[in-house]
């Protein structure tokens, strides 16, 4: 089966369908530093500007908030922001993939809810372990993404026409469980302790340092093993830069982050990484290697791309598009406990909010392409901290609500205005 060739729009060339990541691409063929930055100039002038402008936007939030008040840039806020990151970025996370296709999932909101709701059930009515109920609630999320998928896939139906039937419908689950005015207690032990626990110092510490240690041995073998074979490989100096820049920022948040941020140190101590950041972090690593290690995230990027070519070059496009909705709607599942286990609770109308929206213009104010063929787990992280940070920040300004709908309308229309004129310019360029 030939998976390469198929996408016109979904890679560096048109034999790997892999998408950009910057300036350490897999298919850099600079030789040194100053080629590679003149290669990526060279990108960002044709189009692919990646996870770039996100990133800088999350900069300037960064900068203006911490200005405005100095109690931004707190160890304890900065933990506050990345618990109230982690249910956006995994649910994000999940949309990405249906975003790969170019289609949309507008239930992925609600069936976090219902998900949630069963697991809350499991836990109280029936007495469940934490870990056979999450089992539960991921499963019903899955058995939702396999019906969307189906639908869409089997019968043709529009993603945009399908999932808002599931959004109207699933909405009646939490409702129909928990019943109208009612909510759920989400007091699990391990579960609840996902948003209000911290992982120990030193257990953090340990797995800071075991992730640096482990991408700089995988890269440093990757660059061995590429230039042994006289193949195409990065140069030296970048792939040392990426290990001291990765280091500085794992190293950098877990000290943040183990630094006592109790409003009363002499009380009583608050530090460690919260276990959400775990979690996100495995969900990222796992869902990176999926999309650019193996045969369904090549084949994805190639659909994504041109399914009719996909499907010429024998790619079953069906299955590639059901897989795709189970992931999202599996994602959306642990989202939906994420945001439960935030709460506290899980109510009738968990996940028929803004979830949805914040979630959509996480992935896409990432990097992630509404045209389909575009995109990687990484864009959820970054554009769910962008979108995280912004109620954040105005929270601790006293703004009023209307204030943060209305900036985070115009981060997202930005995004998607560069995605547009990003596409354009690819077009042109012949990408």
């Amino acid at each position: 089966m030939t998976d390469s060739g198929t996408a016109t729009d979904a890679g560096p060339s048109s034999t790997d369908p892999t998408p950009h990541v910057g300036f350490a691409d897999d298919d850099v063929q600079a030789v040194t530093i100053a080629d590679s930055a003149r290669d990526y100039v060279n990108r960002l002038r044709g189009g692919d500007m990646g996870s770039l402008p996100a990133i800088l936007g999350l900069i300037v939030l960064f900068v203006v908030f911490s200005s405005l008040n100095d109690r931004f840039l707190t160890t304890y806020n900065m933990a506050n922001l990345v618990v109230q990151a982690g249910s956006i970025i995994v649910l994000a996370m999940g949309i990405v993939f249906v975003l790969l296709l170019g289609e949309i999932d507008l239930s992925a909101g609600v069936a976090g809810g219902a998900s949630a709701t069963i697991i809350a059930l499991m836990l109280i009515d029936y007495d469940w372990t934490w870990w056979l109920a999450t089992l539960a609630g991921v499963a019903v999320g899955a058995v939702i993404g396999f019906a969307i998928g189906a639908l869409v896939s089997g019968l043709g139906i529009p993603s945009f026409v399908v999932t808002l039937a599931f959004f109207l419908a699933l909405q009646a689950v939490p409702l129909r469980l928990i019943g109208s005015g009612g909510s759920l207690r989400f007091n699990d032990e391990v579960l609840r302790g996902l948003s209000i626990k911290n992982v120990p110092v030193t257990a953090g510490w340990i797995a800071a340092v075991l992730i640096v240690v482990g991408f700089a041995a995988v890269s440093l073998w990757r660059y061995r093993s590429l230039a042994s074979k006289g193949l195409v490989h990065r140069p030296l100096g970048l792939v040392l830069i990426r290990i001291v820049v990765l280091g500085v920022i794992v190293l950098g948040l877990t000290a943040l982050l183990s630094a006592n941020r109790a409003p009363n140190p002499a009380l009583f101590t608050i530090s460690g990484i919260p276990w959400v950041a775990p979690v996100v972090i495995a969900l990222l690593l796992f869902w990176t290697f999926v999309l650019t290690k193996t045969r369904f995230g090549r084949h994805l990027y190639a659909v994504g791309g041109n399914a009719e070519a996909a499907r010429r070059a024998g790619i079953n496009v069906r299955r590639v598009k059901i897989l795709a909705f189970v992931i999202c709607s599996s994602m959306a599942a642990i989202s939906g406990m994420l945001a439960a286990s935030y709460t506290g609770k899980v109510s009738p109308g968990s996940g028929g909010g803004n979830e949805l929206l914040y979630a959509v213009g996480a992935a896409v104010i990432g990097g992630t392409s509404l045209f389909g063929g575009r995109g990687r787990a990484m864009d959820a992280v970054i554009g769910g901290l962008v979108i995280a940070t912004i109620p954040n920040g105005l929270g601790l300004l006293n703004q009023a609500s209307y204030i943060n709908f209305l900036v985070t309308g115009g981060v997202l229309l930005l995004a998607a205005s560069v995605d547009a004129v990003s596409r354009r310019r690819r077009s042109s360029a012949g990408v």
